[in-house]
């Protein structure tokens, strides 16, 4: 039989995992729940119950696994120990030896952000390139960093937290991190809802929004419905957006930016809306840079996971 490799996206309500040749083909994939309780203390244990349970169901000899890479939401060290994972309950697990000891398979973890990254940059909106930024605006701002087809982690785990770049003196609202003024709280989701919430407060403008629920999709579709608050709501997010990632490519000097998450539902208006003010800010040096949309969804983790265990 040819090789196979397993890749695992940790999440805080599912599992996700997929069995993938070396081309990266995706041969299969299903999900688990992921059990929290008692801080997480069971959630190796049935990665590892679930994969043997494949082998033995499709007839895998463990010596036709390359191995497993895995995905965890929080900062992952070099060796495979998360340091902190919230939405598990996990700190200090070593994921990568401990998975490997249950199933006698080697495996490598990173961050579930730089894994994702690594997946669109092999399969998805960033292939074809090897210095890949991938940028996921949804509840938060999440981002993963790749150069030279490597993930960037940093020394505890914690590189690509481009959400967090600070952007605003005067910001007063707290940020998720227990900062002010990150990109976060103005380019993601409930980013733009905030700024859209702001905008009506302070003018008498008629406007679509004004009839509705505001939401990231409400305020988008009224863009490209030419509603002009709902412009100017695009300008100000968009020129965040452009500053936080024209801060970004100025330090890694990437090819390619590629969008992912909810807010990138709403297409390339998105970057439309950015890019001039990313041509403002950035270094004459890395202007020349390309903007596309994220492709594999929510099986980018799956795919990055199983890419940590080509080219080691």
């Amino acid at each position: 039989m040819s090789k196979v490799i397993f890749g695992v996206d940790v999440g805080g309500t599912t599992i996700k995992l997929g069995c993938f040749d070396t081309e990266g083909n995706l041969l299969d994939k299903w999900e688990i729940p992921t059990r929290t309780e008692d801080k997480g203390s069971n959630i190796i244990g049935d990665i590892a119950g679930s994969i043997l349970v494949k082998l033995a169901k499709d007839d895998i000899d463990k010596k036709d696994v390359i191995g497993i890479g895995i995905g965890v939401p929080g900062p992952v060290k070099s060796d495979g120990n998360v340091i902190v994972a919230v939405n598990l309950g996990w700190k200090d697990v070593n994921v990568s030896q401990e998975l490997s000891d249950l199933t006698d398979i080697p495996v490598r973890a990173s961050n579930d952000a730089n894994v994702a990254a690594l997946g669109e940059m092999w399969k998805g909106g960033g292939q074809g390139h090897s210095n890949v930024v991938a940028v996921t605006l949804g509840t938060g701002v999440g981002g993963g960093i790749i150069v030279d087809g490597k993930i960037v982690n940093g020394a505890t785990g914690a590189g690509g937290e481009i959400g967090h770049i600070h952007l605003e003196d005067n910001e007063t609202e707290i940020c998720g991190c227990g900062g002010y003024g990150c990109l976060e709280q103005y380019a993601s989701a409930t980013g733009i809802v905030r700024i859209a919430r702001k905008k009506l407060a302070d003018s008498s403008k008629d406007s679509i929004l004004r009839e509705e629920e505001i939401s990231a999709k409400s305020v988008w579709d009224a863009v490209k419905a030419g509603d002009e608050l709902a412009i100017e709501v695009a300008g100000i997010y968009g020129e965040y957006l452009g500053k936080g990632l024209a801060a970004v490519a100025d330090v890694v000097n990437p090819e390619i930016f590629v969008i992912g998450g909810g807010v990138s539902k709403a297409g390339r208006v998105v970057i439309e809306y950015m890019e001039p003010y990313f041509d403002r800010y950035v270094f004459s040096g890395a202007k020349n840079v390309k903007f596309a949309l994220a492709k594999l969804g929510n099986d980018a983790g799956i795919y990055g996971a199983a890419r940590l265990m080509i080219d080691k």
